[in-house]
């Protein structure tokens, strides 16, 4: 690769919640790429897939881990509505939003060129109604490795990926993966200066749902007592966190995408600083 795959990068999660305003995400973002910053950015999509999937008559089925985390219940029907969905609307919304700001973006998916290569479990297990339940058709996946090299000649290319979250097995299956870890998945690969999440909060509360009880800063080791204060997505995002971090990142801020130039306000000090 060239001396310019060195340079640091930011790597942008924007969430698929209600409120988050993905156009002025993309003006900020327009407006770091204007300046010279080397961007990836990583989206999601649970919102719009459920959305279509109630359309088409497949309404989205929701599990929970016996730790308390939440995921979808991906079986192959699932997995294709949310492709439609994720990889099909979204990135391409974003990708025209960019491009219509100057911004070269290059929309895939993280099953693109091996981009996010992802273990499936064979079985996986989950709690419904306090009942424990055993299921072996899932097509969910966790991301292990980063096609680094495919991503930094993009960037070397002057382009700027956009990530939706899908991966591929070793085996070549495709499988529904988290977007936040996804995306701090990249950030470690990509020794990423700054990993970035937008919501529709502002930020870790102390006591959800009171969005005055902000936590504005939090040490690496602080970040267990964390997970005890998450709720909902945020459990993911904190858990993203802390991967992020073990993984080399030295900074994450997790931020409210319902305003107005979200990234500016975030780098201002913003949302809530994690390293």
């Amino acid at each position: 690769m060239t001396s310019q795959s060195s340079e640091r990068v930011i790597v942008v999660k924007i969430g698929g919640a209600e409120g988050v305003q993905i156009e002025s995400v993309c003006q900020d973002l327009a407006e770091l790429a204007a300046s010279g910053r080397r961007l990836i950015v990583v989206h999601g999509g649970s919102a719009q897939a459920s959305e279509l999937g109630e359309a088409l008559g497949h309404p989205p089925r929701m599990l929970q881990s016996r730790s308390g985390y939440t995921w979808r219940y991906t079986d192959r029907k699932t997995l294709e509505v949310f492709a439609m969905a994720a990889n099909g609307k979204i990135n391409t919304l974003v990708v025209e939003q960019l491009q219509s700001l100057g911004v070269n973006a290059f929309g895939l998916s993280g099953l693109d060129g091996r981009v996010l290569v992802a273990s499936r479990k064979a079985v996986v297990q989950s709690v419904e109604n306090g009942r424990r339940h055993v299921l072996r058709d899932d097509f969910t996946g966790r991301v292990e490795q980063v096609n680094a090299a495919l991503l930094g000649a993009l960037l070397d290319m002057g382009c700027t990926p956009v990530i939706a979250p899908l991966a591929v097995t070793p085996a070549g299956e495709a499988v529904n993966v988290d977007a936040d870890r996804a995306a701090a998945k990249v950030a470690a690969a990509l020794s990423a200066e700054l990993l970035l999440f937008f919501t529709a909060a502002p930020g870790l509360l102390r006591s959800f749902p009171d969005e005055h009880s902000l936590i504005d800063h939090l040490s690496k080791d602080m970040l267990v007592e964390a997970l005890d204060l998450a709720e909902g997505r945020m459990k993911k995002k904190i858990l993203a966190t802390q991967e992020a971090i073990a993984g080399g990142v030295p900074r994450v801020v997790i931020a409210d995408g319902r305003v107005p130039h979200p990234i500016s306000a975030a780098l201002a000090g913003q949302g809530t600083w994690i390293g």
